[in-house]
């Protein structure tokens, strides 16, 4: 039976150092797989630096571009206003020409018959002045033509006065 204990033993023995080569086996391999992983993760490292120090800066400029932005935003407040503010102004020039339209349309129905009555006697004055213009133009050719006849009856006597004066 001694035996069978150095046996086991021997068997126990070779069991343990299977086991052990295949410990130090898969420690090895899981050394290599760490390394690999801790270079990647050295890679990574690195990288997220270079992501750092850009999201910094992206941060900066998205700071310094919301301040342009509120800074032109209450600007344009300014003008939007100004410009409801003008807006106000020509609804409220619409509303009096409204205002005045209505009235003076209403007016001239009021005032329908003397407007028409006023335009008959313009109609009638301005007939008149041309019927006056046309008499004065016929005075003066009357005259013109009388002129002419009484020049022309002195006529002789003006030549008889120079003769005879002449002959003195």
């Amino acid at each position: 039976m001694e035996i069978v204990l150095y046996i086991a033993a021997i068997i126990a023995a070779i069991g343990f150092l299977v086991l052990c080569v295949s410990v130090g086996m898969t420690l090895f391999s899981l050394k290599t797989t760490l390394n690999s992983l801790a270079g990647t993760l050295a890679g990574i490292e690195g990288q997220m630096e270079g992501i750092t120090r850009e999201t910094t800066s992206l941060l900066t400029k998205t700071n310094s571009l919301a301040e342009d932005i509120q800074g032109k935003s209450e600007q344009l407040n300014t003008v939007v206003q100004a410009v409801k503010g003008i807006g106000d102004s020509v609804n409220g020039l619409n509303t009096s020409v409204q205002r005045i339209t209505t009235s003076i349309s209403s007016s001239v129905e009021q005032n329908e018959e003397k407007i028409a009555q006023v335009v008959q006697w313009s109609n009638v004055a301005m007939g008149i002045a041309d019927k006056w213009k046309q008499r004065k133009v016929i005075e003066q050719a009357l005259e013109a033509v009388q002129d002419d006849a009484n020049a022309c009856d002195t006529a002789p006597l003006v030549k008889r006065k120079r003769s005879w004066s002449r002959k003195k």
